[in-house]
């Protein structure tokens, strides 16, 4: 394990300067560093935090801090809203939390917020709870010293320091000097240094996967240097190269030998090695007996590294593989942009048909809250549908509330690749600021966003959440194809919440559909650049797949965890895994004469658990009100779970590092009861958010409070508050059409009404009648109209 003195000074200088202004990223709007306004009451309950009450919340913890002797420095890493109880929240908006039921009377609420700050002087963290007062004021009422085992997530600015650190190291720069690569070409992504028990947990430690551009805005992913970093956040130290662990180097002078550890490569394998699972001869095999950290040599001798790893120095990859159309007209011979693309205009021209009123939208019967976290990056909350007068609550919140993307190489260090993406990073920290007329087209509604800068200032996206109509095709038709039959025609007009987040190399573009027949669908879009690493001429790869030349992309997963927080007609549900079932009768008998039977098991899910998807029964959940049925179904009303579309299994080991820490992964459906604290000074509502904990870098096993540890408690989940975790996924086969960008995949989880409505809702959509449709060839035959003589024609 690494010395806790490690880095050869008793006590390191931090690696921030809490005063200065931050960098403001190229996804981010601007700084807004001091409060103008503070606002006396809020609009709705669930309103995010304005740049304004940020700044005032960072200020006031400042003054507070002074008070404290043991608190030497203050970085800010979150600043968040306490959301208030459940209950409380839908009194105040009159929303009944039982069929039929009149709405309970409104009681007072207390804005919360919650800030995580780091103390770089002392090497740890504090979380702090605030009420805003009667008089705009915003008071601290708890601050608690977080355990030396959990770390906030990582902030913007910790990722741009990473880079520095490793940039402008000697060692790391005598390494780049050895292939040809200068000081001023070395680029890095930082990364949590995921599972490495090495570390001591204490120490706030970051990997540094690092690149070498060789142009201004080139593609630096397409140059991976052949080796990984490993730095301390709060002190800035580069602790290691490679994989040892145990030397480090302070900062600047080398007080300390940095081991030069490489890890082992893939080389084609001898006739006697076989595949120990199948007993087949093997195809390749690795310069070293294992795939754990090589054996460390004390010493800056690179070649007796090398040597212990019995590998050679890789050299990065020179081709330019660039994404900048004119950037491409240099690099690549021949390139021209296609110029045969018509324009193709998004026109709506009386305007939306949305109306959006501060954070609260209302489209097509739906009515939301819309709001911006740092972690979930949009949250959906208080979400109705307006069935003919009666107001129905379907979902109190819909969000993403984490994300994990596990590697599949063995060989270290690439098994420390399993970045919690949201947990980690944060979802809203990392998002875009979007593009009128690029990133949504159309007439479009903005949402801002902010969060907190390290000093305290907020950190503002201007243009974060983007909303507007499209339309997706037909919603429903029929036509009697008799002589003289009529038929109609409605096209389904959808409703599009939308996000897009840039994670280092990866972009994730999250879409929230709401559609006129009552569903909802949260679709996934992956894109951005593939994560690889050097491979030298005719290496094996067998876990990954060589895009270009000496350029490895890894196998990889994705998995996402989405928190339902269902209200079906009110809070007491109930959720119901359905298997469909052959009939067990043979054919030619007489309950199955012609063998073609089958039913559907409906099974309550009575404890809080998971549950896994199964192809064989083609099995879905649904989540029910059991105090209220359907007229003609008897059936109780709900919402089906669609995640057929993104039901992926798990390919780690369920021992593995990163099950261990993320037990989310191990069942698609996860039930549990909600539960909220009544703590005035810690705050009040769920406790229930973060399937894999709350405090999620370095942890190394299951955290207390994540979905694993939950079920355990066995509680009741029948006509309860419920919360329902599904767990989404893909898994990626790098191709070489993938490179040098990923076209956009996509994983789609619906929500259905089921027994829900009365009948199709959809039914009083009006027919199309789009007059500006016109033949695309003059020349050609132009079909009928689609309103001819009051009848549709197909």
């Amino acid at each position: 394990m690494l010395p806790d003195g490690a880095g050869g000074a008793s006590s390191p200088k931090p690696a921030f300067n809490v005063n200065a202004v931050p960098a403001v990223p190229a996804t981010a709007t601007g700084l807004h560093p001091k409060p103008t306004a503070t606002p006396k009451v809020f609009k709705h309950p669930l309103d995010p935090l304005t740049a304004d009450e940020i700044a005032a919340i960072s200020h006031t913890i400042r003054v507070h801090a002074t008070t404290q002797k043991h608190i030497k420095s203050l970085t800010f890493i979150t600043c968040d809203l306490v959301p208030p109880p459940k209950r409380t929240v839908l009194a105040y908006l009159g929303i009944p939390i039982e069929p039929g039921a009149k709405p309970e009377a409104p009681t007072r609420i207390v804005r919360k917020a919650t800030s995580d700050f780091l103390d770089t002087l002392n090497g740890c963290a504090y979380n702090v709870v605030l009420d805003l007062n009667d008089n705009a004021q915003w008071v601290v009422t708890d601050i608690t010293r977080l355990s030396e085992t959990q770390h906030p997530q990582i902030s913007v600015e910790e990722l741009i320091e990473a880079e520095n650190v490793v940039k402008n190291h000697p060692t790391i720069q005598k390494l780049a000097k050895e292939v040809g690569v200068e000081p001023h070409q070395i680029f890095c992504d930082g990364w949590s240094i995921g599972y490495d028990d090495r570390f001591p947990q204490h120490r706030r430690v970051q990997q540094a996967l690092t690149f070498a551009p060789f142009s201004e805005h080139d593609n630096l992913y397409a140059h991976p240097f052949d080796f990984v970093p490993v730095i301390d956040c709060h002190t800035g130290e580069l602790l290691h190269v490679g994989m040892s662990a145990n030397g480090v180097s302070g900062t600047g002078e080398l007080t300390y030998r940095i081991l030069l550890d490489f890890p082992a490569v893939y080389v084609n394998a001898s006739h006697k090695t076989t595949n120990a699972a199948n007993n087949e001869k093997a195809t390749h095999e690795l310069t070293l007996p294992h795939s754990g950290p090589p054996v460390s040599i004390p010493t800056e001798d690179v070649e007796k590294s090398l040597k212990a790893s019995n590998r050679e120095r890789i050299p990065v990859p020179r081709t330019a593989w660039d994404f900048l159309p004119d950037l491409m007209a240099k690099t690549e011979e021949g390139f021209k942009q296609r110029s045969d693309l018509k324009p193709l205009h998004v026109v709506q021209p009386e305007g939306v048909s949305f109306k959006a009123d501060g954070h609260v939208l209302e489209w097509q019967n739906w009515k939301m809250h819309i709001a911006f976290t740092h972690r979930e990056g949009i949250a959906l909350s208080t979400i109705t549908y307006n069935d003919h007068g009666v107001i129905r609550p379907i979902f109190y919140r819909l969000s993403l509330a984490e994300m994990v993307v596990p590697y599949g190489v063995p060989e270290h260090p690439h098994p420390r690749k399993f970045a919690f993406d949201s947990g980690e990073y944060g979802m809203g920290t990392m998002a875009n600021e979007l593009s009128l007329g690029c990133d949504c087209l159309g007439q479009i509604h903005y949402m801002p966003g902010c969060f907190v800068a390290h000093n305290g200032s907020a950190m503002v996206i201007k243009n974060v959440i983007c909303i507007h109509e499209e339309d997706n095709g037909v919603l429903w038709k029929h036509t009697d194809y008799r002589p003289n039959g009529r038929s109609q025609t409605v096209r389904r007009r959808r409703l599009v919440v939308s996000m897009v987040c840039t994670l280092a190399n990866y972009e994730y573009i999250w879409n929230y559909h709401f559609y006129q027949d009552g569903s909802i669908e949260f679709e996934i879009r992956l894109t951005g650049i593939l994560s690889v690493f050097a491979v030298k001429d005719g290496e094996p790869t067998p876990f990954g797949t060589k895009v270009a030349p000496n350029i490895n992309a890894h196998f990889h997963q994705h998995f996402f965890s989405v928190r339902v927080d269902p209200m079906i007609d009110g809070l007491k549900n109930t959720v119901i895994e359905s298997d469909i079932i052959p009939l067990e009768a043979p054919t030619g008998s007489a309950e199955n004469y012609a063998g073609n039977a089958f039913t559907q098991r409906d099974t309550p899910v009575a404890m809080e658990g998971g549950s896994s998807f199964d192809y064989a029964k083609d099995r879905r959940w649904r989540i029910v009100n059991r105090g209220k049925k359907h007229y003609s179904s008897q059936q109780y009303v709900g919402y089906t779970l669609g995640v057929k579309g993104g039901a992926t299994p798990m390919m780690s080991k369920e021992d593995g590092w990163a099950a261990k820490r993320a037990k989310f992964l191990t069942n698609t459906v996860w039930v549990v009861k909600d539960v909220e604290q009544q703590d005035e000074k810690k705050g009040t509502g769920t406790t229930r958010m973060w399937p894999a904990g709350k405090y999620v870098p370095q942890t190394r096993e299951e955290p207390e409070d994540s979905v694993g540890q939950w079920v355990k408690g066995g509680l009741d989940v029948v006509d309860e508050d419920l919360l329902v975790f599904l767990t989404l996924g893909t898994t990626h086969i790098p191709r070489p059409e993938d490179w040098p960008v990923m076209p956009a995949e996509n994983i789609v989880v619906h929500f259905k009404p089921n027994s829900f409505f009365k009948a199709n809702p959809s039914m009083d959509v009006p027919g199309s009648k789009d007059p500006l449709s016109v033949a695309a060839f003059k020349d050609k035959v132009d079909s009928p109209s689609c309103c001819k003589n009051g009848q549709h024609a197909s």
